[in-house]
């Protein structure tokens, strides 16, 4: 089985387990799904859940966090870890969505890529699940997961995320990375992977690997 076909494979088996591929942070617009996603670096989705909805309650516009004081962010965000460098981020990235890109959250990763905080995670998680666009976002589950079953052979983010683009579909790429997400939160964890009842192992070179 070549990579391209055990790559399908996946796809269809994380398909058939996730019908519904959606990313598990709350936000009702791109710039709070940015806020959102900057927030969830070391921290579980859960918590950036329950942190997010008094802080887009207090700030609503982009105009909003660019003036905001980053002390009373910090506040908002504490339970998050990072929250300096995370409350710094976000007022950076309105100022600079404002003044560069007309107070509009970029739609390719090359200008996602600039505002402050934003590495290519981030920006192919924008491009996929805001825009529509080709994107794999590389998070610690996919990294995992990709190696275990033999699509990559590598731990580098860029270069998976460059390696698996050539092997899943494009317009497959952000739902399956959603549902892998999910799949290694359920059965194929860290520490302990349930290989007994795991529906990726007819295609899993690692089964029984922990």
């Amino acid at each position: 089985m070549t990579k391209k076909e055990k790559a399908a494979r996946a796809v269809e088996i994380l398909k058939e387990l996730y019908p519904e591929a959606v990313c598990s942070l709350t936000a009702s617009n791109p710039f709070e799904l940015l806020v959102a996603v900057r927030l969830s670096a070391q921290c579980t989705d859960a918590r950036v859940n329950l942190v997010t909805p008094a802080l887009f309650e207090r700030y609503k516009t982009l105009e909003d966090y660019a003036t905001a004081d980053v002390k009373e962010v910090e506040n908002y965000i504490r339970s998050c870890g990072f929250y300096k460098n995370k409350a710094e981020s976000i007022i950076g990235m309105a100022q600079k969505i404002l003044s560069d890109f007309g107070g509009k959250v970029p739609d390719n990763i090359e200008d996602l890529i600039t505002l402050p905080g934003v590495g290519r995670k981030t920006a192919n998680l924008i491009v996929g699940d805001v825009y529509g666009k080709e994107a794999i976002v590389v998070d610690t589950h996919c990294i995992r997961i990709t190696n275990r079953i033999g699509l990559v052979a590598e731990k580098d983010p860029a270069k998976i995320e460059f390696a698996l683009k050539k092997i899943i579909p494009a317009e497959e790429g952000s739902d399956f990375c959603h549902r892998i997400v999910l799949f290694g939160r359920d059965v194929c964890s860290a520490r302990k992977p349930l290989c007994d009842e795991c529906k990726m192992a007819e295609i899993c070179k690692k089964v029984g690997v922990k």
